[in-house]
C-alpha cells in the first residue's frame, strides 16, 4: 500500500504546476474564436468555394482538439480533488491505489499540453509529411526502415492521429526502399519535427545465419504539410518537369501494365517528389504536388532559419558517427537520444509509439519561443 504522505505530496506538487499551466490556457479565447468561425462558415453563400473554407475548417478543428484537451485536464485535476478529499478521510488501500492511479492521468495530460505550449512557430500546427529511407545495408536497413514506419504509425495511433501512405516502395527481400506519409493532426509537425535525422539500430541480425550483431541505419526526415493553408509556396507550372512511368513491383501479374506513376522536379532548386502507390495517375500526381509542395516550404523556412538552412545544407550522410538517437536491441536494451541524453531502458515501448519522453526532452531542451 502507497503510504497517503506520499501520495499527499505528490497531489500538491501537481496542483501547482496545474494552477500554473492553467492561468496561461485561454479557455475563454479558444470558445470565442470558435464561434468566430463558426458564425463566418454559417453565412450565405460561404460554401460557394469550398476551397476558402479550408483555412477556417482547419482553424476550427485544431482549437476544438485544443479545446478537449482543456477540458479532459480540468476534469482530471477535479477528479484528483476529489480522491485525495476521500484518501484524507480513509486511507484504504482501494482508495489510495486510485489515487495513485489519478496521480498519474493528471501527470500525463499536464505534460502533453505543457509540451505542446512549447510548439509555438507558425508551421507547428500543421499536420505532417514524414519520409523515413534507409542507407546502405540491403535488407539490415531496409528491414529497420519498416520498424519505424511500424513505431511512428503507432505513435499517431496514440495522438489519434490520422495516417494515410503517399508512397511506397518495397524492399528487394524485406522491409521498405523509401516510405512517404500523411499525418494529420493538431501540431503534428511540431510534434514530430524532433525525429529528423538518422536513426540507428544496433541488434542481432535476423537475416545473419551466424547470428552477428550488424548495425543498420536510416533517414528520417518531416515536412509540415501545407496543403489548404494561406501560405504561399511559389511554384510555377513552367518550373516543373512531370515524368510518368511504370510503377515498380513484385513482378508477375502484379506489375503495372500502364504508366501511372509520377515523377515531379522542380527545377530550380533541383528538388523531386515521386508517387507510385495509388493506381491513378491523377492521384499519384496529387500525392507528389503534396509532397513537393511540403519540400519547398520547408526549404523557404531553412533560409529564413540560419541554423535550419545550415542543418539542411550540411545533411549528414546515413552512416556512422551522424545518428541523432541509437536503438540498442544487444548486448544490452537502450534507447538513447544523442541531442538531449535522453535514455529510455523499455526499448519495446519505444518500438510501440512510445516517444513522448524524447520528443517533450527535446522540446524543452531546444525550445526557443
Amino acid at each position: 500500500m502507497q503510504q497517503y504522505s506520499e501520495l499527499k505530496s505528490q497531489g500538491s506538487v501537481l496542483c501547482e504546476k496545474f494552477t500554473s499551466l492553467w492561468r496561461r490556457l485561454d479557455q475563454e479565447g479558444l470558445e470565442k474564436r470558435i464561434a468566430e468561425i463558426e458564425t463566418e462558415i454559417a453565412k450565405p453563400g460561404a460554401w460557394d468555394n469550398p476551397e476558402a473554407m479550408t483555412p477556417f475548417m482547419q482553424e476550427k478543428s485544431r482549437l476544438e482538439d485544443k479545446l478537449d484537451r482543456l477540458n479532459d485536464l480540468a476534469q482530471s485535476k477535479e477528479d484528483l480533488d476529489e480522491w485525495l478529499e476521500l484518501a484524507q478521510v480513509e486511507q484504504s488501500e482501494e482508495i489510495l491505489d486510485a489515487l495513485a492511479e489519478q496521480l498519474e492521468a493528471l501527470t500525463h495530460l499536464l505534460e502533453d499540453m505543457e509540451m505542446r505550449e512549447l510548439l509555438s512557430e507558425p508551421e507547428d500546427k500543421s499536420h505532417a509529411i514524414l519520409e523515413i529511407h534507409p542507407g546502405a545495408g540491403g535488407t539490415e536497413s531496409q528491414d529497420w526502415a519498416e520498424m519505424l514506419l511500424r513505431m511512428y504509425k503507432r505513435w499517431a495511433e496514440r495522438n489519434k492521429f490520422k495516417v494515410s501512405i503517399l508512397d511506397y516502395q518495397d524492399g528487394d527481400e524485406a522491409g521498405v526502399k523509401s516510405v512517404s506519409l500523411q499525418i494529420e493532426g493538431s501540431y503534428a509537425f511540431g510534434l514530430l519535427k524532433c525525429e529528423r535525422g538518422i536513426h540507428r539500430l544496433i541488434r542481432i541480425s535476423p537475416f545473419d545465419a551466424s547470428g552477428r550483431r550488424h548495425t543498420s541505419f536510416a533517414s528520417v526526415d518531416v515536412y509540415p504539410d501545407v496543403t489548404g493553408q494561406d501560405i504561399d509556396v511559389d511554384m510555377k507550372d513552367e518550373d516543373l518537369r512531370i515524368d510518368v512511368y511504370r510503377a515498380s513491383g513484385p513482378g508477375g501479374q502484379h506489375v503495372n501494365k500502364t504508366s501511372s506513376a509520377v515523377r515531379i522536379t522542380h527545377i530550380p532548386t533541383g528538388l523531386v517528389a515521386q508517387c507510385q502507390n495509388e493506381k491513378s495517375q491523377h492521384r499519384n500526381k496529387e500525392h507528389a504536388m503534396k509532397i513537393l509542395k511540403a519540400r519547398l516550404y520547408e526549404l523557404e523556412l531553412n533560409k529564413i532559419k540560419a541554423e535550419r538552412q545550415a542543418e539542411y545544407e550540411n545533411k549528414n550522410a546515413i552512416a556512422w558517427g551522424s545518428q541523432i538517437r541509437t536503438y540498442t536491441l544487444q548486448p544490452y536494451r537502450l534507447v538513447k537520444d544523442h541531442r538531449t541524453n535522453t535514455e529510455v531502458g523499455d526499448v519495446d515501448s519505444v518500438l510501440d509509439g512510445n516517444l513522448e519522453a524524447l520528443i517533450r526532452n527535446y522540446l524543452l531542451q531546444f525550445h526557443t519561443g
